[in-house]
């Protein structure tokens, strides 16, 4: 198994993400192999800074990089030698079974609908991301910033995609799903979420157990919540302000501390055709270590084959 690395992804790149990848390869079986995507010789120099020397590294040359600022859709047309763009060649071609950047969401987003595409059926691809449970355990929340505005179509979809995930990633068995409202009454909310309940209690694919409340999202209710990107990315923004608040007042607890961006390193795009992991711009070498552990498991599961499946039947 290969997976391809972006190099040049995040605000502390490269030294970080080859720091990161230097924990990851203590972590990972010696059958998979790194990628690094970006500038050959800047690499190099890096991997000896930091006397990297690994059978299990190869470096893809991209002579270009897309930065943080940048607009997502110019910069990806313009720049065709970047690192997310060769970074999506590569999976497009087969040539690696995934591929994870802290770089500009934005960018990898465009690189996803345009380069990879979506998987067929599916409406809108969704950015997840995972919420901690009491259990000290994480359920999947989506969509968390890719679709501001959805109908219930779309979030029927979603809960598709979620249980795929939270059933053959987090490997939770028959994985509840909940739609985030205001009220656990099924006529509470706006008109999206009045609309969208019934679509979700008539589909078979997923265990749906009815709306939920904020109150719900830390609590083992539901495996899966559903939302609009809107509302998620607010639950996970608020999530992480509560690590940092309660860091910052040297309280330790093992619960608390899944909400460390770092916990899992980043928030996978589903519903296109590859493995895809975004992370976040500020990436420490923690959190790149675990986007790739993450990108393996996904890899592992097979998941976009299985979303296929799921959308298209087995054919």
């Amino acid at each position: 198994m290969k997976i391809a690395v972006d190099a040049m992804g995040g605000d502390f790149a490269p030294e970080n993400v080859i720091s990161g990848v230097k924990l990851a390869l203590e972590k990972l079986p010696k059958d998979i192999t790194i990628v690094l995507v970006g500038p050959e010789e800047l690499i190099k120099a890096q991997l000896k800074d930091h006397n990297i020397s690994s059978p299990q590294l190869e470096i893809m040359h991209a002579e270009e990089v897309i930065e943080m600022g940048e607009n997502p859709t110019k910069a990806f047309s313009q720049k065709p030698q970047s690192s997310i763009s060769v970074g999506y060649k590569l999976l497009k071609s087969k040539s690696v079974e995934a591929f994870c950047s802290a770089g500009n969401t934005g960018a990898m987003l465009v690189g996803a609908m345009f380069t990879i595409k979506p998987i067929e059926g599916v409406f809108r691809p969704a950015i997840a991301s995972f919420m901690p449970k009491e259990t000290l355990g994480f359920g999947v929340i989506l969509d968390v910033g890719a679709n501001a505005d959805v109908k219930p179509d779309v979030l029927n979809q979603f809960a598709i995609l979620g249980s795929i995930y939270a059933e053959h990633v987090l490997k939770i068995n028959n994985p509840k799903v909940g739609l985030m409202n205001i009220g656990e009454e099924e006529k509470k909310g706006n008109l999206v979420c009045q609309a969208t309940f019934p679509i979700l209690q008539d589909n078979p694919q997923i265990n749906f157990i009815g709306n939920i409340e904020g109150r719900d999202a830390f609590n083992d209710k539901a495996d899966v919540i559903v939302c609009d990107g809107f509302t998620g990315n607010i639950l996970i923004k608020m999530g992480e302000s509560l690590y940092d608040l309660l860091k910052s007042r040297n309280f330790l607890d093992p619960f608390f501390e899944n909400f460390n961006y770092e916990a899992v390193g980043g928030s996978p795009i589903l519903g296109v055709n590859g493995n895809v992991i975004v992370g976040h711009g500020i990436s420490s070498p923690e959190a790149i270590k675990n986007m790739i552990l993450q990108a393996e498991q996904m890899a592992k599961a097979d998941i976009y084959h299985k979303i296929y499946e799921a959308f298209n039947g087995n054919a």
